[in-house]
């Protein structure tokens, strides 16, 4: 049998491989992150003044479990923002106090974590780097992409171009011109190098805190987490991470 004609019609056809290979990069969540990420940083550039909101992006700050990566600081006279970015679609539904929200796309939910519980360990990572008063250090999240909030959300749960009007609610100086300069000088020398093994180093603790068999180090004091079950009321049986500093230290934390 001759397969020559079958062969000639998949060479005919090798351009449909690169092409299949960026649509499905383009699919990829690092990259749709990477978009997100670049629209913040693009109408941060055009509505929120340089000499006044100074910009920091990627950042990766030491935590006592590992590192926690910041997608975008603003520092300002008027506060320090810190900016988590979520570029999804669909339909988005939670609040504050669920562990994690829901994203639904036609009749298909998809979970991912709470963004402000997320955002939380930030916060409190840029706390411990900074000797600057707790109040003046602000959580703010902002979905890009073409998602619908179908829940009340916070304030400081914002859409599109609704972080920078968040942002410019607050304006009330707080801090003075040395403390401002001296938080940028801090954060610049307390984040790791932006580099791609940081990255890496990064994504590769992420999925270590995901594996229940791994060793796990509080966020807080460092100590071992380890696995409990509640025992009583309407969560009964569920397990959860406490820290073993209990009860010293009283950290939880879900299981993912």
């Amino acid at each position: 049998m001759d397969y020559s004609p079958i062969i000639n019609q998949v060479f005919k056809l090798w351009w449909l491989l690169p092409i299949m290979f960026i649509i499905g990069f383009f699919k990829t969540p690092w990259f749709k992150g990477q978009v997100g990420e670049a629209l913040v940083r693009f109408a941060a550039k055009l509505r929120l003044p340089e000499e006044t909101y100074q910009r920091i992006h990627n950042v990766t700050l030491p935590t006592p479990d590992g590192t926690t990566q910041i997608d975008h600081i603003f520092v300002s006279p008027f506060g320090i923002f810190v900016v988590e970015t979520k570029n999804m679609k669909g339909w988005i539904f939670g609040n504050e106090k669920q562990a994690q929200w829901t994203q639904k796309i036609y009749k298909k939910s998809f979970k991912f974590q709470n963004p402000l519980r997320q955002n939380y360990k930030h916060v409190k990572a840029l706390e411990a780097a900074l000797d600057l008063p707790p109040e003046t250090i602000h959580s703010v999240v902002v979905f890009t992409g073409e998602s619908t909030f179908k829940t009340p959300m916070p304030a400081n749960v914002t859409a599109g171009m609704g972080y920078i009007r968040y942002i410019k609610s607050f304006t009330k100086p707080v801090l003075n011109e040395t403390q401002v300069t001296m938080a940028v000088s801090q954060i610049a020398s307390g984040r790791l190098a932006p580099t791609l093994k940081t990255h890496r180093q990064h994504v590769q603790q992420l999925k270590t805190r995901a594996d229940k068999n791994a060793e796990r180090k509080c966020p807080k004091c460092g100590s071992s987490m380890v696995l409990r079950t509640v025992k009583r009321g309407e969560n009964a049986g569920k397990e959860f991470w406490g820290c073993s500093g209990f009860p010293k230290c009283r950290v939880v934390q879900d299981i993912h």
